[in-house]
């Protein structure tokens, strides 16, 4: 799939590799040097992806990537130079769909690009057909595990009556596991509910997204008991009253 992307990175030679290595996938590219020239790409035109960096002038990409959530699903490829967990978990929390840590392969960005794209959260081209997609439940079944609710029709999460705002990701991951209750999913599971089947992409997705979803849904992040880990496997949502199983 070609699409039109538009990369925000304010060090010349990153983003004329990144420029080249997309053109070569057959990507039209657009290539800006501030995050107040990103928001504007963004805006307007036929963008179908954004390649955004975390620090660059005028608007670093955490103010772009908040106020683009505020308006749109585009999707949004985060590149950081910074490794701490919560810089990462920062990113995802503002709408990020992923992101890669500095320095990275420009093959893994290609690859990166590549899997969201395939998500369908971009426009398809014209003459692209759409791959079917396979609902985790009914479109108007209201899932619910105690006293967390999923509303796939209204895409709407609440967790002891109080609304949480999620990224795309976040609820995909959310859906799947409160359509099954107690059940246990492997992270390869959630990575193709996520993502669909990629080498490239890891299962540091899912953690990040899990650790994400603790710090909204959870009473005590640090001591959960709605979404719980099952050592050597993965993950499951628990079926009691508050997520206690």
């Amino acid at each position: 799939m070609c699409a039109h992307v538009v990369v925000a990175e304010d060090d010349p030679k990153q983003a004329d590799l990144a420029r080249l290595y997309l053109e070569r996938e057959g990507h039209h590219v657009v290539v800006v040097h501030d995050g107040r020239a990103a928001l504007e790409q963004a805006r307007s035109g036929p963008t179908q992806l954004l390649v955004l960096d975390v620090m660059m002038p005028v608007m670093d990409g955490l103010d772009v990537c908040r106020a683009l959530r505020a308006e749109s699903a585009l999707p949004v490829l985060m590149l950081t130079a910074r490794t701490a967990e919560e810089d990462l978990l920062l990113g995802l929390d503002l709408g990020a769909d992923d992101y890669l840590t500095k320095p990275y392969s420009p093959r893994e960005l290609v690859a990166r690009v590549r899997a969201l794209l395939r998500r369908g959260s971009a426009p398809l081209p014209q003459d692209a057909v759409a791959p079917p997609v396979t609902p985790v439940s009914p479109p108007s079944a209201v899932l619910n595990a105690g006293a967390l609710t999923v509303d796939p029709l209204r895409h709407e999460v609440t967790a002891d009556g109080r609304p949480v705002s999620c990224t795309p990701g976040e609820f995909r991951l959310l859906e799947v596991l409160a359509a099954q209750p107690g059940r246990v999913f492997t992270r390869a599971q959630l990575l193709d509910h996520l993502h669909g089947i990629d080498r490239y992409i890891t299962a540091r997705t899912v953690d990040t997204h899990v650790m994400n979803l603790r710090r909204k849904i959870e009473p005590q992040p640090g001591s959960p008991t709605r979404i719980l880990t099952v050592y050597g496997i993965g993950y499951k949502l628990a079926e009691g009253p508050r997520g206690a199983s």
